[in-house]
């Protein structure tokens, strides 16, 4: 059985990430306090995977992670995305009328600020965690005062009752994971892979780099720059490239070896798919 640590704890969109990930599989979900934590119990080979979040398509990329990923040499060994929904849930019996506070993670907030500014307007907003735990939070505590912004898993688990479903502003809205080992994929059968690296301060140094991509018929599909710790005004630039040749990503890669100061492969893994699943209320 696989030991799966994430961030958070059960309930978690991080939870279901890895279930829809390995599916049948039988796994064994660690919680974790911290993206840190995670990382660590790879180091220290007490989970065999972790799953962690990388990017929102509304908040947008979580850049500790990629510092955490190249920091303690983790590899990419896959992607999945998840479809966020947002619902609004409290202890079975209590009303909407009943409601003076509301808990969440910040960014289910800034998610769900036209819903809640609609229809609660001026009640007090506290951020206690993330999604799951404030759901948990309410349910072992017995709030009857509170309102939880969490995903459907959590009320399920908690026991909670949903009092509105979807209420995210933007429906198509998605979380990217990745699936992170101390242990590289084999290259058989990708398709897809995140580098990282470093070019000299002069005059078309990323420019090329990129032009190197575009002549092996490379698809770029994110760029993203991240600043590097005690080096004011100095990057890491990380990049998802894609292919469908294989043997075209091989000759690209060893031209953009010459062409940068550093280059790290983080993981070489399978193309994850989109899939919205709009609710329908």
């Amino acid at each position: 059985m696989k030991r799966i640590a994430i961030q958070g704890i059960a309930g978690s969109f991080h939870e279901d990430a890895a279930k829809k990930y390995f599916g049948n599989e039988k796994i064994e979900i660690i919680e974790c306090r911290s993206f840190q934590n995670v990382c660590e119990l790879i180091d220290t080979d007490k989970v065999d995977i972790a799953v962690m979040a990388i990017e929102n398509s509304i908040a947008g990329s979580l850049l500790q992670n990629y510092s955490l990923i190249r920091n303690y040499h983790l590899r990419i060994i896959g992607e999945i995305y998840i479809h966020i929904q947002m619902n609004l849930m409290v202890l079975p019996g209590v009303k909407q009328k009943d409601i003076k506070e509301i808990y969440s993670h910040p960014v289910s907030f800034l998610q769900c600020n036209e819903y809640l500014e609609k229809y609660f307007p001026g009640i007090e907003r506290k951020e206690l965690g993330d999604n799951a735990k404030v759901a948990k939070i309410i349910s072992d505590e017995k709030i009857n005062y509170a309102a939880a912004i969490s995903n459907l898993r959590s009320a399920e688990l908690y026991g909670l009752h949903v009092i509105d479903k979807g209420i995210e502003t933007i429906k198509k809205n998605y979380t990217r994971f990745w699936i992170l080992s101390k242990h590289a994929n084999s290259t058989a059968g990708t398709n897809k892979a995140s580098i990282c690296f470093e070019v000299g301060h002069f005059y078309g140094a990323l420019a090329h780099v990129l032009n190197i991509f575009a002549e092996y018929k490379i698809n770029l599909n994110k760029i993203q720059s991240v600043p590097i710790l005690g080096k004011p005004n100095e990057y890491t630039i990380h990049a998802d490239i894609e292919w469908e040749d294989s043997e075209n990503y091989d000759k690209a890669i060893h031209q953009v070896l010459k062409s940068t100061s550093s280059l790290s492969i983080l993981g070489e893994y399978v193309r994850g798919e989109v899939q919205m699943s709009v609710n329908k209320n």
